[in-house]
Formats: structure tokens, sequence, C-alpha cells
């Protein structure tokens, strides 16, 4: 049987803005199972990049509850969310989200930082990450000094850095090139199938997310279709 590793039961998502209320989720019910690759897609304005934040702990719902392993996340504080999001959740942005001062190395080594690990095994960690996503050869270069895809493959590498079970990439492949892009998909799909890493990944585009096992359907805030 298979393990339920997140669940949305009933999440709305209500933003007031000056007078007026916006529904970014409007009940939406929604499992990922462990070791799957997930899609969730979206035309812009569909809600897809409010459910996968609800799904990687960066906010909370109006109403409705989000499980994670089990344990209700809906309502922690934001000192709580960030423990979750440290030790379960790795992220992968569209933007890449590199700091520009330090080395491909060095931003591998940050999430580490925050869970207490020695500088020793950071560095370790980090260069064995960088090796996973073949770029041993530029760990010292700086993200300027890095092409658009290898800089995604630093964030990827970065994502994996606290070992989580969780792995969010929100339109990972939106800044590259068709042919760089299909190779941060395979990586991710390498990080699924060999590592055994839950994937979820938002993307609008019907090509990439054939790409997954499940595709979750979004449009005006709701699951139109479970694919």
């Amino acid at each position: 049987m298979k393990k339920t590793i997140i669940t949305l039961e009933d999440v709305w998502k209500v933003y007031v803005m000056g007078h007026v209320e916006v529904a970014a989720l409007q009940g939406v019910s929604l499992d990922v199972y462990q070791g799957e690759f997930v899609s969730i897609m979206g035309p812009s304005g569909s809600g897809k990049s409010t459910a996968v934040n609800m799904v990687g702990c960066l906010d909370i719902p109006t109403k409705g509850r989000i499980l994670l392993d089990g344990k209700d996340i809906s309502h922690l504080d934001e000192s709580d969310l960030a423990q979750i999001r440290g030790k379960k959740i790795g992220f992968i942005f569209q933007q890449f989200n590199l700091l520009p001062t330090l080395t491909a190395l060095e931003n591998v080594s940050l999430p580490m930082i925050f869970q207490g690990i020695p500088a020793d095994a950071r560095a370790a960690r980090a260069e064995q990450l960088l090796t996973i996503v073949q770029l041993k050869d530029r760990m010292n270069h700086r993200p300027s000094e890095l092409s658009g895809g290898q800089q995604q493959r630093v964030a990827i590498a970065r994502s994996l850095a606290n070992d989580p079970e969780v792995i969010l990439a929100d339109e990972p492949t939106g800044n590259l090139d068709t042919h760089t892009g299909e190779n941060v998909l395979d990586f991710l799909h390498e990080l699924n199938r060999k590592h055994k890493k839950t994937i979820v990944m938002v993307t609008h585009d019907p090509h990439l997310a054939k790409r997954a096992d499940r595709i979750i359907l979004l449009k005006d805030g709701q699951v139109v279709k479970k694919l």
C-alpha cells in the first residue's frame, strides 16, 4: 500500500486586497504519495503556485487542513514551519535564487548551516551533491560564471542539502532553453527513480507535465482533473 506523504483537505486560501477578497484556492483536496513524481499544472492564475506554497510550508491556509507525514501543519507558527521546511522539503525555483557572492559549493552548503551541521561535514556533503549533478569542476565558481542550466543544477544540489523527503520544483525550467530544460527534467527523474525522492513539480507546460507519473490540473483555484 502506498504511503501518503502530503494531504490537502478542502484547502482554501483567500487574500484580502483592500475591500476585495480573492480566493486563490477554493477547496483543493489532493494526496501525494511517497516516491512519486507529480505535476501540478494549470494556466497563469490557476492557483498552482499557491498550492505548492501550502505543500511547502511557505504559507498556511485560510481554512482546510494540510498533513505532512500525517502531521497537521495547517496552523503552525513560522518558526515551526521553518524547521519542517529545513528538514523535510527541498525547493527548486524558476529564478534559481542563488546568492551571487557565494560559490556553488557555498550556495549548496548554506541550508546545512541552519541545521547546525559542522563546516567540514557541510563542505563534504556539498561536494558530493555537486558531483551528483555533474558540477564538481565548477564548485568554486560563482553564479555569474555559470550558465543558466548549471545554475539550476546548483539549485537542485542545494535542494538536496538536508536530504529532504520531498522536492518542490516551481517552474524549474521556466528560464531555460528547451534542451537545457530537458536535461534538468532528466536530473529530477534521476532523483525520483534512483534516489527515491518524492517530486512535486509546478508547470504550465503540458509537455513537461507528461514526464511525471501523475498530473493534477488546477483551474480557478480548484482541482478540475487528476490524470
